[in-house]
């Protein structure tokens, strides 16, 4: 139940390879980093070391016409298994396949590896739109580096803010958004199409409660499923990722324009972002199906 409403997981979903297209799960094992195999490997530009991310367009927005699974299931605590990788234009190959470095490399146009180790040190590039409202002026600030992009601004971040050292998340190992938040998305703006693969979260939870609700989850307990707890971090800052193309979804601006008239939310200590959904940190393990009941406990 949430705030009194029934609610149950509508979708599922890990990205073994950091900004690829994902794949849909019937069942998901939950620990402290996220689900077992999310966002395990990456691809990493062999000069600058920078972990790609598709946030930064020009670079990597190519990675989102690929789509990574797995050929074993993983495990939380074992070696990640091999990864298979379909690019662009319909080829296969795969983390274990001698020749993946050059396969990437000739789809992003520069020399690249795959790798489940994050460079020390390691981050990358973010693009921010000049759309009002998305970032606070002052991150911008902060954060920017030299590059002249016709998308915006660059960033130059660190990764796993608040997730495992090491680990190639952004910001936490768990994404919870709600249909309702969907939906309300679709009746701000009919013409866009706001598809759950544009926010990439890892639960989609089914729920016919209020638009933007995840905005006040901050400190709440999720239980997903009968064992699988999470605890609510902040809500979701999105990007330029939710407006670029990816499989039949068209390049559109106006999915990131419309959440900043209508979702800007001030998180304690970093400003005011336009938001959907919410990260979260899983706080006892264990495993959740499509379908499973989902309650939440609001922090007192």
């Amino acid at each position: 139940m949430i705030e009194g409403r029934p609610a149950r997981v509508a979708g599922l979903w890990r990205y073994p390879v950091k900004s690829m297209g994902g794949e849909p799960l019937a069942a998901a094992e939950g620990s402290d980093a996220g689900f077992a195999g999310d966002r395990a490997y990456a691809v990493v530009d062999a000069t600058t070391g920078k972990v790609g991310s598709a946030k930064h367009p020009r670079l990597w927005g190519a990675l989102l016409q690929c789509r990574a699974r797995y050929r074993d299931t993983p495990r939380a605590g074992s070696p990640v298994p091999p990864v298979s990788i379909t690019l662009p234009d319909g080829a296969e190959t795969a983390s274990d396949d001698p020749d993946v470095d050059d396969h990437l490399s000739r789809v992003v146009g520069r020399s690249v590896r795959l790798t489940t180790v994050a460079p020390a040190g390691g981050g990358y590039l973010a693009v921010w739109p000049e759309i009002d409202g998305v970032v606070p002026a002052e991150f911008r600030d902060q954060f920017s580096v030299a590059g002249d992009e016709v998308d915006g601004t660059v960033t130059d971040l660190a990764l796993a803010m608040a997730a495992p050292p090491g680990t190639f998340f952004d910001v936490a190992a768990l994404h919870v958004l709600t249909t309702a938040t969907l939906h309300g998305l679709d009746r701000l703006q009919p013409g866009s199409r706001f598809a759950v693969e544009r926010y990439r979260p890892n639960v989609l939870v089914d729920t016919d409660g209020d638009p933007f609700a995840e905005n006040a989850w901050t400190g709440a307990d999720l239980q997903l499923g009968g064992a699988l707890r999470a605890s609510v971090l902040i809500p979701t800052m999105r990007c330029i990722m939710t407006t670029l193309a990816q499989g039949e979804l068209p390049r559109d601006p106006e999915v990131l324009r419309t959440v900043a008239r209508h979702n800007r939310i001030e998180i304690p200590g970093l400003g005011t972002w336009s938001c959907v959904g919410a990260y979260a940190v899983v706080s006892a393990s264990g495993s959740v199906r499509v379908g499973d009941d989902v309650a939440l406990t609001l922090a007192s």
